[in-house]
């Protein structure tokens, strides 16, 4: 009743807005009739009043038919989505997988006709969130509803019963299926501007290659991708403003964002904590390349990422975001690559990872910047306290921008530094943890260091060697 009430008064008023907009209209156009265009030079008969008279009510009457059949068609329109979403929601929610997949199509339909933003996003969220319900992949492909277990506790017998829906990998790869379709160039209808969330949900062999990402909000937090084949992201596009995989799991047999794009446009200053990438607390179990990925936009986050597969690459990949972060990393496995990579932005961060790979190369790396377009240099370039053990190289790396900071550093291993260019104003290696198995070009002659690579005194001295100060 109150809606109905609601209605009436939304349609009396846009009624009454049409009538006096009608009427304005009306008297605007006699004011200019006989003020400018000398119709006041020559008094209208009563049959000119009545015929003037008759096209303003024509005019007034058009303009509420107009309103009235405009309000019926949104009205209907309102109507119709109610009942196909209803219905695709409620195909989606049966117990038979067969008509679980008519519900995926069915709901994909709705989102393709129904192309108000709002309408079109409530599809999508209806889709991610069945991708977001509890899911056991072991028991994806079964034909079964329901699993009792029985388990013996303290002498006491208890059945326990798990309830599964049937079949579901199916219908969770084809939801995958149809929102990458809808994703890529080729897709009819795209639905790219949309907001996609995947928190919590668990995909296996995850295909979103090519696909493009263009809405505010990107989420696959704490997702878990698994399977025997790739998980690809290859030349996926990342556009929007927050793009998170914090807490993701990666255990797939592989995980590929080579040549993945992420970068948004420009940001206010008050979003600028929140907008970026995030790969924060990621876990990376498999071998994953990003080779050729570009990172743009506010920040770049890998913090305590965990990398543990027998290779991570980020082979000629371009760091550009005013932050990249990589603090408190830990790569780990048979190698890492950052050969080739560009570290241009005004931060970047390697403050307490911890490399333990058996070779990690920095090979050829630019890390840092003297010139940015309209951004100046690079202002930090910061590995302090971290941890180089194993086989690590910065042969003919380039370290540019106001400085490079090394203080602090665990090195012990085959670190080498050969041949790589310190063009930073100031780069320091003071005060190491450990200063074991270190090459630099003038190792045998540290009279030619050059002047801004601190400690003068060179070889550094680990901190627990230092004499201690007197006072």
């Amino acid at each position: 009743m109150l809606n109905r009430a609601v209605h009436r008064s939304a349609l009396l008023l846009s009624v009454v807005i049409a009538v006096l907009g009608g009427l304005a209209i009306a008297a605007l156009t006699w004011w200019v009739m006989w003020e400018l265009l000398g119709a006041k030079a020559e008094t209208p008969n009563q049959v000119d009043l009545t015929k003037i008279a008759l096209s303003v009510t024509a005019g007034v009457g058009g303009a509420v038919a107009l309103v009235v059949a405009y309000r019926r068609q949104r009205d209907n329109e309102r109507g119709r989505f109610a009942e196909v979403f209803g219905a695709a929601a409620t195909q989606l929610g049966n117990p038979d997988v067969a008509v679980r997949l008519a519900g995926v199509y069915a709901m994909a339909g709705v989102a393709d006709e129904f192309s108000a933003r709002g309408r079109r996003q409530q599809c999508v969220d209806v889709l991610c969130g069945y991708l977001r319900l509890p899911y056991a992949p072991d028991e994806g492909a079964s034909h079964l509803v329901s699993k009792s277990q029985r388990i013996e506790d303290a002498g006491t017998a208890v059945e326990r019963v798990y309830h599964y829906r049937q079949n579901d990998r199916q219908v969770r790869e084809t939801i995958v299926r149809v929102i990458t379709e809808h994703l890529r160039s080729s897709a009819e209808v795209s639905w790219s501007a949309c907001d996609f969330d995947f928190s919590d949900a668990a995909f296996e062999n995850a295909d979103f290659r090519y696909t493009v990402f263009a809405g505010r909000n990107t989420r696959f937090s704490n997702a878990m991708f698994t399977g025997g084949r790739a998980t690809s992201f290859e030349k996926t596009a990342f556009l929007g403003k927050r793009v998170t995989f914090r807490g993701a799991m990666f255990r797939g047999a592989t995980t590929s964002f080579d040549h993945a794009r992420f970068s948004h446009a420009r940001v206010a200053r008050s979003e600028r904590d929140s907008a970026g990438t995030t790969f924060i607390d990621a876990t990376f179990g498999g071998p994953v390349s990003f080779d050729g990925a570009e990172f743009g936009g506010a920040r770049t986050a890998f913090t305590r990422a965990k990398f543990a597969g027998e290779r991570s690459g980020f082979a000629n990949a371009k760091f550009t975001a005013e932050l990249t972060s990589f603090e408190r990393a830990i790569f780990d496995g048979d190698r890492v690559t950052f050969t080739g990579a560009e570290f241009f932005g005004s931060r970047l961060v390697f403050t307490s990872a911890r490399f333990y790979s058996d070779a990690t190369s920095f090979d050829c790396a630019h890390l840092g910047g003297n010139t940015r377009w309209r951004s100046g240099r690079t202002q930090e370039v910061n590995f302090s306290r971290a941890e180089y053990h194993g086989k690590v190289s910065f042969a003919d790396a380039v370290f540019g921008g106001r400085s490079a900071v090394f203080v602090g550093g665990d090195f012990f291993g085959e670190i080498s530094f050969r041949r790589a260019v310190f063009d930073a104003r100031e780069i320091s290696f003071e005060r190491p943890k450990a200063w074991v198995g270190v090459n630099f070009d003038w190792n045998e002659t540290p009279d030619t260091k050059p002047a801004n690579i601190l400690p003068e005194q060179w070889p550094p001295v680990p901190a627990e060697n230092l004499p201690e100060r007197t006072t």
